[in-house]
């Protein structure tokens, strides 16, 4: 089950869909919902330096009133909608994704917006961090977003690998109460021949559980796959895609995959991620 959930809060208002998402999801699990704003300044270390200490102050001090603000509507939200609920505001010079990060392994699940480039609000490094270091599942939401959590269509991505494996597991609360729960399959020259890649022994363990599932499956080439996804899921209406988040090591660190970009950069629908 679903107790504890940590969303990380925007502080534009414009994007305050993302918070009203996590609360929805604390209402249908009847869990509790830890707000984070971050209002200090996540600059490398490095180039402290180069910043006048004036500056720094009336940017710090920006930010902490605008976190202020974003945690104040956080509250007010949940307060009317009467869900379990506390705020975190974290005013000092951290490394935000580390922080947050951290955090989410005392939490069942994290709720983060999706990168917004237009708007300025890059939130890859804090996706990455996420999804890598807490050893929790993850659900990124669109910018755009402003319906609560449905379950009327769940679109599983299925390979056989580890990570979609976890993801299918992590995702269990969410498929045992959804209308619909498809596992979708893209048949190409590396799976065509693997029997478990074809995902009737994923039915069956998932309809142990009680999950009703149906298969579809696609041929497409490889390098087509994120683009298969995204196009299947605006064909059925999905609420929610389930996937295994994929990447791949950088100086010791963990970047996301081409694929898992791609997705991430297009979704139209909130994607819930293990790795």
């Amino acid at each position: 089950m679903i107790k504890d959930i940590i969303l990380n809060i925007e502080q534009d208002a414009s994007r305050d869909g993302v918070g009203d998402y996590a609360i929805s999801i604390a209402e249908e699990f009847e869990s509790h919902l830890a707000g984070v704003g971050m209002a200090g300044l996540d600059i490398p270390t490095v180039m402290m330096p180069d910043f006048p200490a004036n500056l720094m102050e009336k940017i710090l001090a920006e930010n902490e009133e605008t976190a202020r603000q974003s945690v104040k509507r956080f509250e007010q939200a949940a307060t009317r909608r009467g869900i379990s609920f506390e705020h975190r505001l974290v005013t000092r010079h951290v490394a935000a994704s580390i922080l947050f990060s951290t955090m989410a392994r005392r939490f069942d699940l994290s709720v983060i917006m999706q990168t917004d480039v237009d708007a300025g609000i890059i939130n890859e490094t804090l996706i990455e961090a996420t999804l890598f270091d807490s050893g929790r599942p993850i659900i990124v939401v669109p910018y755009f977003l402003k319906e609560p959590l449905k379950l009327e269509k769940i679109v599983c991505c299925w390979d056989g690998s580890r990570a979609a494996t976890r993801a299918i597991n992590d995702a269990m609360p969410f498929l045992k109460r959804a209308k619909s729960t498809e596992l979708f399959i893209v048949v190409n020259e590396k799976t065509s021949g693997d029997d478990e890649i074809r995902g009737v022994e994923m039915a069956k363990h998932l309809a142990r559980h009680g999950v009703h599932v149906d298969i579809e499956s696609v041929p497409v080439a490889d390098i087509d796959v994120p683009n298969a996804i995204l196009s299947h899921v605006a064909d059925c209406s999905a609420n929610l895609i389930v996937m295994g988040g994929y990447g791949h090591s950088r100086f010791r660190e963990f970047v996301l995959g081409g694929a898992t970009r791609t997705i991430l950069s297009s979704m139209t629908a909130p994607v819930f991620m293990s790795h």
